[in-house]
């Protein structure tokens, strides 16, 4: 794995000390690894996010009600 150098602010470093005092992680690396990781997940659902936005723009309006929409959802879901 490679190394990296990197500083924190003093409200980051102390946090992500107080972190590792409740043994929440075992090290800081360790830390930093999962909160890039989340970082990732939460990227990943944002892009799927906005390419089902696009997508659902992209295909125009409707005139249906609420229930109308509701019920072809249900019935999607439901096969």
């Amino acid at each position: 794995m490679p190394r990296q150098s990197i500083s924190f602010s003093k409200p980051n470093d102390e946090w992500l000390k107080a972190q590792i005092d409740k043994e929440e992680y075992s090290s800081k690396s360790e830390l930093v690894n999962d909160l890039i990781r989340q970082a990732r997940k939460q990227q990943a659902q944002v892009d799927w996010i906005r390419l089902k936005l696009e997508k659902s723009e992209q295909s125009g309006f409707t005139n249906d009600t609420k229930e109308q929409i509701l019920n072809q959802s249900k019935s999607m879901l439901h096969g």
